[in-house]
């Protein structure tokens, strides 16, 4: 009786979540790397599979917790007429922890690699794949593995403050899709995590990131892997266009020679691999929006090439910088509820971190394939909307027979491809809220002192 539960279990996954998203990672993608790496689980009812797409669907769902998830399993068990497993999410929550860490990555960069080969040349940056890159800050629960693992800012009291992890999110800018992540404690530099991704840069790549690593280390570094940098300058680091190779107004070339002292984040090992020295192409940009004050700024690159990559193009992809950023980061802390990560253990935290990059990335495609023979960029449609629009399509699959399920594919591409963004360019609004915040004082003490009190 239990293979057979788990057998219709997962058919129900396949079927409704795994259908939206079967051509992007179908099941034997899945099965593919679970077999690399040796993980199977026999005579159980939460496979493996079963716990990837029920995770999934957790994140895609308005009510992401457990309870929510096993009730749907309650309920398909009980119409198939087999017995239902027990509402408690006991047997749910250890099935997650026995899913191994490990199969997240591969499915993650299978997803992003598969989106990218639908990417033709004339959609790339003057031909060439840009990555940006940005780090930001998870919470979770406030226990004490996490406590010791992701420690709360140093400026909060004990038991008044949450665990915080820092993030390093790698995008590919023309299709917002995830690539590489890195983690660590809040305390652990930004810079020593984009060192550690700059490793898997290929030598066709450009990347792009904002001035806090515009610097010689940084630029070095990228040329050591024989790719491309574009970065704002750092703000310490001055620059004087009367110097160096003239390339035109604002443009030139000049040479750096590394940093008499090895930086912080940095090993001597590493800093000693750095070349002496390297040219740099320093650009003045300015770019005027009618209404706004211009933004002037200089951009640090190895790009030196003043006809291929001209003046222009180099202000368009640090302006592209800011959707790839930015926004996707809003899109997974806000839009997929990522910014706080109710697990209670620092391994289930960082499971459930790469759940959400995994549900981001599969709905990219979704929204790529949508617009794929439409003049429609991609980045337009709403990735909000397209996680509105698949939930309702979900329950709804269970009910097509296999010969109709292309139809609803097709179905679920055509609501996606009209969820479009309207086009508000250099839209700018005022960094205020209405709600007035409830008017109960912040949490000063442990919460345990305070009941205390209120006993005593």
């Amino acid at each position: 009786m239990m293979p057979n539960r788990a057998e219709v279990l997962k058919e129900k996954y396949q079927n409704s979540t795994g259908l939206a998203f079967a051509k992007i990672l179908p099941e034997a993608e899945i099965q593919s790397v679970l077999d690399e790496q040796g993980i199977a689980y026999r005579q159980v009812l939460y496979t493996p599979m079963v716990v990837l797409w029920s995770w999934i669907s957790q994140v895609l769902d308005v009510d992401g917790s457990l309870s929510h998830a096993v009730k749907g399993v309650v309920t398909w068990m009980s119409l198939a007429g087999l017995d239902p497993p027990s509402a408690d999410t006991g047997g749910y929550s250890k099935a997650r922890k026995r899913l191994s860490e490990s199969i997240f990555p591969p499915l993650l960069q299978r997803v992003a690699r598969a989106l990218q080969r639908q990417v033709t040349p004339a959609q790339q940056w003057c031909g060439r794949p840009v990555k940006a890159f940005d780090a930001t800050t998870v919470l979770m629960s406030d226990t004490e593995a996490n406590q010791a693992a992701y420690p709360q800012h140093s400026h909060q009291k004990p038991g008044c403050g949450f665990p915080i992890l820092k993030l390093q999110v790698w995008f590919r800018v023309m299709t917002g899709a995830v690539l590489e992540v890195a983690m660590a404690p809040f305390r652990v530099s930004e810079w020593r995590l984009a060192r550690q991704l700059y490793q898997k840069l290929r030598p066709e790549d450009v990347v792009v990131a904002d001035s806090a690593y515009g610097t010689y280390v940084d630029l070095a570094w990228v040329a050591l892997r024989g790719a491309d940098a574009v970065f704002r300058k750092h703000h310490q680091r001055r620059c004087d266009f009367r110097r160096g190779k003239k390339l035109g107004i604002g443009d030139h070339i000049v040479r750096w020679h590394r940093p008499k002292q090895c930086p912080k984040p940095l090993s001597p090992e590493e800093f000693e691999a750095l070349a002496d020295s390297i040219e740099v192409r320093e650009v003045y940009i300015s770019i005027q929006v009618p209404g706004f004050r211009p933004t002037n700024f200089v951009v640090v690159t190895t790009l030196k090439d003043p006809k291929r990559y001209r003046k222009a193009k180099l202000a368009e992809l640090y302006r592209l910088r800011w959707q790839a950023t930015e926004v996707n980061l809003r899109h997974l802390k806000t839009t997929l509820a990522m910014e706080m990560i109710a697990a209670k253990t620092p391994a289930m935290v960082t499971k459930s971190i790469w759940v959400h990059l995994l549900t981001y990335n599969l709905l990219r495609t979704l929204m790529w394939d949508a617009v794929a023979n439409s003049e429609v960029a991609a980045l337009r449609v709403s990735l909000q909307g397209a996680r509105q629009q698949c939930n309702p399509f979900r329950p709804e699959f269970l009910h097509l027979a296999p010969s109709q399920q292309q139809r609803g594919y097709q179905a679920l591409l055509s609501a996606v491809r009209q969820l479009i963004v309207p086009f508000r360019p250099n839209r700018s609004e005022p960094r205020v809220v209405k709600r007035r915040p409830k008017p109960f004082p912040r949490m000063q003490e442990p919460r345990s002192v305070l009941k205390a009190k209120l006993a005593a």
